[in-house]
């Protein structure tokens, strides 16, 4: 097992690089977990295992949505994201907070004296995500504008939580054509700070204050474009505190330039209030968004134009990298911006032309058994035959989430049926019958029979 907690499965220690395992943000700090099996029910893609007392991450399956973070009761998971040194080794240093940050802060603090916060700590710059979140928002209002009904599937899914897509990868690749093909805000921030405000300086480093995981592996791991224009990601909680200390102290200045439509984007409904589509539905937290999910793919929301699916509890203000209550800073995001225009200040430059994906998301085969179509039919038909056999009531004692996922760790050769309390007892109870059957036996020459 590697020293992150993420099992070497078969098959995959050679293949994976160090830099490979980077390319997931959260993470397990083995000597925190006592193997209570809480974190296995709640991830939606069954990415961990409670194997020998601790639990495991398998990396295939992991979207990096947090949530095992929010439900481990000892603390055992955590992201990893870009220590605020990073910045020293840049000449220009440019800020790209997400409006999620200002929520983390009563509202006797404005949001010209957050940025200016920013500022004392180090950064020469601040470019607000909600600036771009607008810019996302018309492109998206074209992408649903008249004549386009043709142009993808209905509904079309918002693509801004990354999480969200990987979920869609791994569990419903047959809503991937669903995906709204559109740069992130965050991405289309950094882009616009590098090619239009520094296009060509040397030295600029742009880094984006994330309150979520998913958003740290996406600047590592892009989906649907090559590269990241992000130099760093550091999460809002690393922030905070130093954050909070220079508030009092830092001189305000008029340095938030996003409206209303762009800062709401932070909050469950806000995307959708920003473009005004009356047939779309919100959803947050990503059991509420699987379930979501599974009702598109069983062919019902028919009349539904838009989903704005949000991994985490009230949206983005409830990232597992925040500090606040994720409904209280809901509501203080919600105050803010009602004093707010609706759009950003004008801008002399030209935005961004170009805001579309540059290639596809793909389906992760992370639930292939085998590459081999018949030896995998063949695992299928073993699979479904012993999980028949088990009780059903997917307890998570024996270290997998459910008895199906047990029967595929079983023939995956990465489990033993016996790890089922209820199978082993049923064993016990067979073995102990058959030694009282052989206890009353006599040999031939004394059984008197």
């Amino acid at each position: 097992m590697s020293g992150d907690g993420r099992p070497d499965w078969p098959g995959e220690a050679d293949s994976r690089s160090e830099a490979a395992r980077l390319l997931h943000s959260v993470r397990l700090e083995p000597e925190k977990c006592v193997g209570c099996t809480t974190c296995i029910k709640k991830c939606p893609t069954e990415a961990i295992r409670v194997r020998k007392g601790r639990a495991r991450i398998i990396d295939e399956r992991c979207i990096d949505c947090g949530e095992c973070i929010r439900t481990c009761p000892h603390g055992a998971k955590k992201a990893v994201s870009d220590p605020l040194a990073l910045i020293a080794g840049f000449r220009y240093k440019v800020a790209l907070p997400a409006p999620s940050l200002y929520a983390q802060f009563d509202e006797r603090w404005s949001i010209d004296r957050i940025l200016s916060g920013l500022l004392a700590l180090g950064f020469d710059e601040v470019f607000e995500v909600a600036e771009a979140a607008e810019l996302v928002t018309d492109a998206t209002l074209a992408l649903l504008g008249p004549g386009r009904d043709g142009a993808m599937p209905r509904p079309v899914i918002s693509s801004a939580c990354p999480a969200v897509v990987k979920l869609i990868q791994v569990r419903y690749p047959s809503l991937i054509p669903h995906l709204a093909p559109l740069l992130p805000p965050v991405e289309v921030a950094a882009r616009f700070v590098k090619e239009r405000l520094h296009a060509g300086e040397e030295g600029v480093g742009v880094f984006f204050v994330s309150p979520c995981a998913g958003k740290v592996t996406m600047a590592r791991a892009p989906i649907g474009y090559e590269r990241s224009a992000l130099d760093g990601v550091i999460g809002i909680k690393d922030l905070y505190l130093p954050l909070r200390g220079v508030l009092g102290q830092a001189a305000e200045r008029p340095l938030s330039r996003a409206g209303r439509g762009g800062i709401e984007w932070a909050r469950t409904e806000g995307e959708a209030d920003a473009l005004g589509e009356r047939r779309s539905i919100s959803v947050d937290g990503i059991q509420a968004v699987s379930g979501v999910l599974e009702a598109l793919e069983n062919g019902k929301l028919k009349d539904v134009a838009y989903i704005e699916a949000l991994a985490c509890p009230a949206g983005c203000v409830g990232g597992p990298l925040t500090v606040e209550n994720p409904y209280i800073a809901r509501n203080r995001l919600r105050n803010r911006a009602e004093s707010l225009p609706a759009r950003s200040e004008p801008r002399d430059l030209e935005p961004l032309s170009e805001l579309g994906w540059t290639r596809p998301p793909l389906a992760r085969p992370a639930l292939a058994l085998d590459r081999d179509m018949l030896k995998a039919m063949i695992m299928m038909e073993e699979m479904d035959l012993l999980a028949s056999s088990l009780p059903g009531l997917d307890c998570g004692s024996c270290g997998a989430p459910s008895c199906q996922a047990l029967a595929e760790d079983v023939v995956r050769g990465q489990a033993a049926a016996n790890d089922c309390i209820f199978k082993l007892r049923e064993n016990v109870r067979e073995l102990a019958g058959k030694l009282l059957a052989l206890e009353e036996q006599q040999p031939p020459g004394l059984d008197k029979d």
